[in-house]
């Protein structure tokens, strides 16, 4: 991924608050020449003093069959996004040199795959997904709250993907690379916009100021 220096963001804290944050992955393979992309929810996991992200996909889902143990994956985890218009910068009605851009916030995370089928696997992957999703709710579902028989069932429809982290990159583009002028007018406009993800861009721009 190409990271400008001003964009720049590996730390290892940083982007895991990103994946837990958003654990929605896109998660790309490369099968037989053809890039195959799955989106599943990944939860980040310390084993051994080393990142993995675990997730489940249907059985029906033949990712297991195009691709063997070992082989190399990346996730893409993908924060707040929002348009800049040029609208938002002091300097446009100055001398109108100024462009649109988008601010991000995403977070590549590379490794190996190791498939699983183990019963036991999969079971504690769900009940860390489930917990993680359902945490802070007046009333957190629980896997417990399903009856045996049904998860059982449900368990024999899945397979685990997990994917051992060798190498994490991320890029925060939050208009740093503008003068202080430009980001105060452009958090202005997005908190001016409202919605929650402007004004989340909004905190973040003010953050890095």
């Amino acid at each position: 991924m190409y990271q400008p220096p001003a964009f720049k963001e590996d730390r290892p804290e940083v982007l895991q608050q990103l994946v837990q944050r958003h654990p929605l992955a896109m998660l790309a393979c490369n099968g037989e020449g053809v890039p195959i992309v799955n989106h599943v929810p990944m939860i980040w996991k310390t084993q051994n003093g080393a990142p993995v992200l675990l997730a489940h996909l249907a059985r029906a889902n033949d990712l297991i069959k195009r691709m063997d143990d070992g082989q190399e994956a990346l996730a893409i985890f993908q924060g707040p996004t929002h348009y800049i218009t040029p609208n938002w910068y002091p300097g446009k009605k100055e001398h109108g040199k100024e462009v649109p851009t988008y601010n991000y916030m995403v977070a590549h995370l590379r490794g190996t795959l190791q498939f699983h089928e183990d019963a036991d696997w999969l079971l504690s992957q769900l009940n860390g997904l489930t917990d993680q999703m359902e945490a802070g709710r007046d009333a957190p579902w629980s896997v417990d709250d399903a009856p045996d028989e049904f998860t059982t069932r449900q368990l024999k429809g899945i397979y685990g993907v997990e994917l051992r982290i060798t190498d994490m990159v991320g890029k925060w583009k939050v208009s740093q690379n503008r003068a202080a002028a430009d980001q105060q007018g452009v958090v202005a406009g997005l908190r001016g916009e409202g919605n929650d993800e402007a004004l989340h861009m909004a905190d973040l721009i003010s953050s890095k100021q």
